[in-house]
């Protein structure tokens, strides 16, 4: 039981981490200084992705799957196991990339918009 609630819970942040890594940014436009800790994790996205390193909630859901006695996780990982083929098929995958990085640098932009913007408001 214990093995099970693990692999959940590895699960759970994943998806919370995935959600942060897409739409994070635009928590900085509200507190400014949430754009470290989402700078942060869009660089960890974008090197899993160019690298092909797994992510370490990758192998504690997959080991918690095990010990309880489950199936792991399919050799490609999280994203082919929950995310790509199910919310979308796969021959989308680079198009949904593109959207998802179009969010994390649109909210970027916004957020510099705005720094800029109250930076001259105050002068």
């Amino acid at each position: 039981m214990m093995y099970r609630l693990i692999a959940d819970a590895a699960m759970v942040v994943h998806f919370l981490f995935l959600a942060y890594l897409t739409l994070g940014g635009f928590l900085a436009l509200r507190w400014p200084r949430a754009i470290g800790a989402h700078l942060a994790v869009a660089a960890w996205g974008v090197t899993s992705i160019v690298t092909g390193v797994e992510c370490p909630l990758t192998l504690v859901e997959d080991w918690g799957r095990r010990q309880a006695g489950l199936a792991g996780l399919t050799p490609s990982g999280f994203i082919d196991h929950y995310i790509e083929g199910v919310i979308y098929p796969e021959e989308h995958t680079n198009l949904v990339r593109l959207g998802v990085a179009s969010l994390v640098v649109g909210s970027w932009f916004g957020y510099l918009w705005r720094r800029r913007h109250r930076d001259f408001s105050r002068a």
